[in-house]
């Protein structure tokens, strides 16, 4: 077993002092005992005692010096140096700068007259905007640029993986104000890619662009026929278009502007929708409930007072307020659910732990269990971002820690693990009411350094979990961009063990934290949203202030977008199964929505009912589009039991698009190349170079604008770069400044670090020489005749 030698240092006034190889010291006191007994031994009787001594003394203090350097002797010095100031102009040149013009060669030219050389190099142009690849590929170590750009990137790395690179390298980014002086604006249209026959659905057209303060109209044409046209007064805003489609197929949404700016590729905004048979939905019920005329409305409902022995015509089932001996062929279901159809469970007075369903098969199904909510007894490691990234925000951070610690019920075992690019334990896993005044005190001493590794923390914290399912809390402001932190998620997902994320810091990075929550089964909240935790560990003492139903997870299918203003009254007594997504809560904190997916296939439950056991006012708009939203996330993909299909995504000019197919082998007949994925799954790729609606082995596509032509103006990253590496923002005329800032960039505070080994063999040799020297005069002068030269 190798042995590893620490360095040791020490600090002498401003000069660090160490060694880097200690452990060879130990060898000092037998190099000196061994000289001892040498000396004794071979100039006994032919020297004196005083010749003796010195020659000791002599070889002592050589051997210390020879055994010192190969100890690896070292000195660091923290001093300035002053380095040949100059400019690395990093210009844009691609066509979303033409509405923020800059001329970069008279820049260039008034920096250097100021006395600092300067380099222009291009990070972008045309409608390549790898703004982030251009500037990490201009940074060095304890370097400087000053770059002319919008920050709208395009390709590459992103602006966010660009500062943590610049960070690292202590390097800083600068900027010169592009601000617009140009008209220029943009159409975009969002809607669903999706709809059944029949069914009303919802566009959102928006205009959004810079100096825009003209009006303009807006036009908006379905299938080439025209369905809209407004007036925006402002220049910005957005049009609402409901429409209905009555056939199946491919259907074309057209929106368009008027006006006088700089880019006309993106006055035209494409979307297409595919249109479907309405999914086939079982709906299970002893009841005469409005949830099923509602249901009429937007699929085709089949009805049963009980489960069938076969549901494979359906896409999903939906059951209300049925007692679990009533529900009829529940292994059937199961089984239905496991191999990908969907499930939503709407509560009442029969249902749940009214209903028997702990003892039914059902429960394990559900993402609820069932009975008088105990309190909190989770298992759950707390796992706080102690890297440099959280610098000055790591007091914001463990407040934050504390807060969220304040919401977790006494009877929930929690331990602490803190990390930057290694995982820490802080304090071992115990009951918070045995160990909640250590588990605070710990967090206040938490300390910040080194780089940020979410996949590290997170290993560490399921290493705490020894094995077992529970929840982890990431308090973090996401500041990774190289770990995998989402393949290592979605594992501890599998596991039963979820993340939840809570953003924390002054530059949050909500992306990556999201993408960790959702991977693990989990949520996201940000720093103000810590009381939900109470919600989810509070058990029995939880209490959540709330006049009515409140939105747990609005980033969740089912609740993005979704308003809620009703409150039917009455909820089934219920908690949340470890590693499902609690989605909406009652005034009192109880699962009102929650969700998971079980086998291949959705769940959802909804538990809040009313006085007549329906659900009274969900079924009103605003609040309807839960309910909708909850059977379409049972469903997923209204087309997954078709064949002979294609199914493929709009795209911009240059971005490629996946083609699906599903049939029992590729369609013919087409120039795309189709790869083997699952069985009767086909893929392949397209990339479009005109915009317009294209058509890819039968199914058509929309090619908007280059990516390049929907975003205008100063990019919140671009700004963010510049504040989080020390850089300056400059205005066009502030040539004198850049130049200063230039100088003061090339003097750098650094430590030096210096060997000494060589000098303490020379020191060696030197007085191994003297010595020589020294007994051999002794013998030249006659003082000796002993050929020693020891007298």
């Amino acid at each position: 077993m190798s042995v590893a030698l620490q360095a040791v240092r020490t600090t002498v006034g401003d000069t660090v002092v160490g060694v880097e190889r200690p452990l060879l010291l130990l060898a000092l006191p037998v190099v000196i005992a061994a000289l001892v007994l040498l000396v004794r031994y071979r100039v006994r009787g032919t020297a004196s005692t005083r010749s003796r001594r010195l020659l000791l003394a002599s070889r002592v203090v050589m051997a210390t010096l020879l055994v010192v350097a190969a100890a690896g002797p070292f000195t660091v010095v923290t001093m300035e140096t002053q380095g040949d100031p100059s400019v690395s102009l990093l210009v844009d040149r691609s066509d979303s700068m033409a509405v923020s013009p800059v001329d970069a060669e008279g820049l260039a030219a008034d920096i250097e007259r100021e006395g600092v050389p300067v380099t222009v190099s291009t990070i972008g142009q045309g409608t390549n905007s790898r703004v982030g690849d251009g500037i990490a590929a201009n940074l060095r170590e304890n370097g400087s640029v000053v770059v002319v750009s919008d920050g709208q990137v395009t390709g590459g790395q992103r602006l966010t993986e660009t500062t943590e690179f610049a960070r690292s390298l202590n390097a800083t980014i600068s900027t010169v104000r592009t601000d617009p002086t140009r008209t220029e604006r943009y159409v975009t249209v969002s809607g669903p890619s999706k709809a059944s026959v029949g069914v009303e659905s919802s566009f959102l057209v928006q205009v959004e662009g810079v100096q825009t303060s003209n009006p303009v109209t807006v036009s908006v044409e379905i299938d080439g026929q025209p369905v809209a046209t407004e007036q925006i007064a402002e220049g910005e805003g957005s049009v609402s278009v409901d429409h209905t489609f009555e056939s199946t197929g491919d259907h074309e949404v057209t929106a368009e502007i008027d006006g006088d700016d700089v880019y006309s590729q993106n006055d035209r905004a494409l979307k297409t929708v595919r249109v479907v048979e309405q999914p086939r939905i079982l709906y299970v019920s002893r009841g005469n409930y409005s949830l099923q005329p509602y249901l009429n409305e937007l699929y085709d409902v089949e009805t049963a007072e009980s489960v069938p022995s076969n549901l494979d015509p359906y896409y999903a089932v939906v059951v209300q307020n049925v007692a679990a001996d009533d529900m009829g062929n529940v292994d059937e279901l199961q089984r239905f659910v496991i191999d990908g159809g969907g499930l939503l469970v709407a509560g009442g007075p029969n249902s749940f732990e009214n209903g028997g369903y702990a003892n039914s098969s059902i429960a394990a199904t559900l993402p609820v269990t069932f009975g008088e909510s105990t309190p909190g007894s989770a298992r759950i490691v707390m796992l706080v971002d102690v890297s440099g990234s959280a610098g000055t925000g790591m007091e914001v951070q463990k407040a934050i820690a504390l807060d969220a610690l304040s919401q977790l019920d006494d009877e929930n075992t929690v331990g602490v693990v803190g990390f930057n690019h290694q995982a820490y334990s802080v304090v071992e896993p115990a009951t918070l009411s045995q160990n909640r005044d250590t588990v605070e005190d710990r967090i206040r001493r938490l300390r910040a350094g080194g780089a940020t590794n979410i996949a590290n923390g997170l290993r560490g914290a399921e290493e705490m979990l020894g094995g077992q399912r529970g929840t982890i809390i990431l308090i973090s402001d996401g500041a990774d961009t190289e770990s995998r932190s989402d393949v290592v998620a979605s594992t501890l997902g599998r596991q039963g063990i979820q993340v939840v994320a809570i953003g924390a810091g002054r530059n949050v990075n909500e992306r990556v934290l999201r993408r960790v929550a959702e991977e693990s089964g989990g949520n996201y909240f940000r720093a103000n949203e810590t009381d939900r935790l109470r919600l989810l560990f509070g058990g029995g003492s939880r209490q959540f202030q709330g006049d009515g139903l409140t939105v747990v997870d609005s980033s969740h299918f089912i609740t993005s977008g979704v308003t809620l203003e009703s409150n039917p009254g009455q909820v089934n007594d219920v908690s949340m199964r470890p590693g499902a997504n609690f989605l909406v809560a009652t005034p009192d904190g109880t699962p009102a929505v929650a969700s998971w997916r079980y086998g291949l296939g959705r769940v959802a439950t909804i538990t809040t009912y009313g006085s007549d056991g329906g659900l009274d006012g969900l079924l009103q708009r605003p609040d309807s589009l839960l309910v909708s939203k909850s059977v379409n996330y049972a469903i997923g993909d209204p087309e997954r039991k078709a064949s002979g299909v294609t199914d493929v995504s709009d795209t911009r000019i240059g971005q490629p698009t996946t083609v699906v197919y599903r049939g029992e082998r590729p369609p013919s007949g087409t120039t795309l190349t189709f790869s083997a994925v699952d069985d009767g799954v086909y893929r392949a790729q397209v990339t479009p170079t005109e915009v317009g609606f294209h058509d890819a082995a039968g199914a058509t596509y929309a090619a908007n604008a280059h990516a390049e032509y929907a975003g205008f103006g100063t990019s919140t990253a671009l700004t963010e770069a510049v504040r989080s590496t020390g850089g300056q923002r400059f205005d066009r005329g502030q040539t004198a400044q850049i130049a200063a800032f230039a100088r003061q960039q090339s003097t750098r505070v650094r430590d030096v670090r210096q060997t000494w080994d060589w000098a303490f063999v020379v020191a060696a040799l030197l007085l191994f020489v003297t010595e020589v020297v020294v007994r051999r005069l002794q013998v030249y002068n006659g003082r000796t005749s002993r050929e020693s030269g020891l007298p």
